[in-house]
């Protein structure tokens, strides 16, 4: 067994609490999953509440816990765009999308995933939307879950010493036992708990640490000293003076908010959600939970910078402050929680992509040869679907090198230049073709790519690869929908329903 000192045995006893929950939780929710539907979707049978908490903690991987904290510590408010976007970004989907989303859904022959509601939407007889969206959805979230599960190992080593795999493998079969067991509910209940957990955390953090400094001007000040120091300009919105380059930054952080319209595993919520009457509670405990927990990351990042310039010793690691002052400010127990917070940021992203994973290859890719599976072999393969992905995903991160985290936000961009405006479009405008929405998600997936894996692009222009990757899809699937045949007359009819019921007529 591993050597350990009385700190670590209380924070690993934390953290043992914590994963034995989230097992509970799963178990709880195998009993309440009888069908492929409820393993899927959970029945379309959420509540608000857990609807919006789910949304909300599935979004935040640890880079809320660790990246956003770090990216303030070291830069300034000039980072706090990206949380000022992501905020915007949650309450306009839910209050745009999620209504339209959750009734023209089961409008066109119930469906229960993004590329299914597609193909439907668009009566796309090719079935390419369906094939290709299954496709994009498979590449990037195996991906995605692999370095989930990278981000777990290296938790685990630098939180307690223990070997990258042990700590990766750990992680990896709660996460598995509770996604497999207890399907789309068990991952929505185990997010709420994650999504509570965190928030705890996050403003626990801010507020004791200003406390324990003697308040917020104290924290001011010291900001103010560190920043004479090193030429810095941390509480300026805009780096300092106002320049081409800052205001380029500004534009990349705000649109991190265009991403929501396109995430498969947030817009899986708008599908579930029981009642689409109840969305207006959602939009507020969404947006509420999401702006705390923002303002809590970017407090902690600053609150850092006043802390540790009292102390005289800057961190090595801007993305250890959140870590470093937790254990400086709580009892080891307590700080076991706070360390569990994030690792509930890693689990409750992982788990929710891989049951979104699972729904692509059930629904949409086995669903290509066989059509109308019995609810009891969709269950199971469900289940079998999220231990194949779970195993890839294992294989790709044994190397702690294979999988880079950066691709948490390459993902992002690549998901909501992808699906993002074919979302709105097929939500807002009735002229779309099922042509039109292939080539715009076509070409919103090429330019992201290129836009954001060639070097040269990047240094010539360094703007965030979701803006000229939404602006492509849009228009070019504007374009060829004109170019082409209308859509069919029931088509047209549905679209009709859709605006009627969600008005209330």
């Amino acid at each position: 067994m591993f050597a350990m000192n009385e700190e670590h045995a209380y924070q690993l006893a934390a953290i043992v609490a914590y994963l034995l929950l989230m097992v509970g939780i799963g178990l709880y929710a195998y009993r309440r999953t009888k069908t492929g539907r409820d393993f899927l979707l959970a029945g379309r049978d959420l509540s608000p509440r857990v609807a919006a908490l789910s949304a909300g903690a599935s979004d935040m991987s640890g880079w809320l816990m660790m990246g956003l904290p770090g990216a303030l510590y070291a830069t300034g408010l000039l980072e706090a765009w990206i949380a000022i976007g992501l905020t915007i970004g949650t309450w306009f989907n839910w209050k745009i999308v999620a209504p339209r989303l959750r009734v023209y859904s089961e409008i066109t022959s119930d469906a229960i995933t993004m590329p299914a509601f597609f193909e439907q939407r668009f009566r796309d007889r090719t079935r390419l939307l369906r094939s290709v969206s299954a496709v994009i959805i498979l590449l990037f979230f195996i991906f995605y879950v692999a370095s989930m599960m990278v981000a777990s190992g290296a938790f685990f080593e630098s939180a307690f010493g223990w070997p990258y795999m042990t700590g990766l493998l750990v992680v990896a079969a709660v996460t598995l036992l509770y996604t497999a067991f207890g399907g789309f509910l068990g991952v929505s209940l185990t997010d709420v708990a994650q999504g509570l957990l965190m928030l705890a955390a996050l403003v626990a953090v801010p507020i004791i640490a200003t406390v324990q400094l003697g308040g917020p001007g104290e924290v001011v000040s010291l900001i103010s000293e560190s920043d004479l120091q090193e030429g810095l300009s941390h509480l300026s919105f805009t780096g300092g003076e106002f320049s081409m380059t800052s205001a380029l930054v500004i534009i990349s952080g705000l649109a991190w908010g265009l991403g929501y319209f396109g995430q498969p595993h947030i817009l899986a919520r708008h599908f579930a959600i029981r009642d689409p009457r109840e969305i207006k509670t959602a939009r507020r405990i969404g947006t509420g939970w999401v702006a705390i927990s923002m303002t809590g990351a970017v407090l902690t990042g600053l609150i850092g910078v006043a802390w540790f310039q009292r102390e005289g010793q800057p961190l090595e690691n801007s993305e250890t402050v959140f870590l470093a002052l937790s254990q400086i400010l709580f009892h080891p127990f307590i700080a076991g929680l706070v360390l569990a917070a994030v690792l509930a940021a890693i689990m409750s992203t992982m788990s929710s992509q891989l049951i979104v994973s699972s729904s692509a290859l059930v629904e949409d890719v086995y669903g290509l040869f066989k059509r109308n599976p019995n609810e009891r072999t969709q269950l199971w393969l469900g289940r079998g679907s999220v231990v194949l992905v779970t195993i890839i995903a294992v294989l790709i991160a044994r190397d702690p090198e294979a999988t880079v985290l950066d691709l948490v936000g390459f993902a992002w961009a690549g998901f909501g230049a992808a699906f993002g405006p074919m979302v709105l479009l097929a939500l807002y405008w009735r002229r779309i073709t099922a042509m039109g929405a292939l080539a715009g998600m076509v070409a919103g997936a090429a330019v992201t790519y290129i836009w954001g894996s060639v070097p040269a692009i990047k240094e010539a222009l360094n703007l965030y690869e979701i803006v000229p990757g939404v602006l492509a899809n849009l228009v070019v699937a504007v374009a060829v929908s004109l170019l082409t045949k209308k859509p069919q007359p029931e088509i047209d009819e549905e679209f009709t329903r859709m605006k009627a019921t969600v008005a209330g007529k």
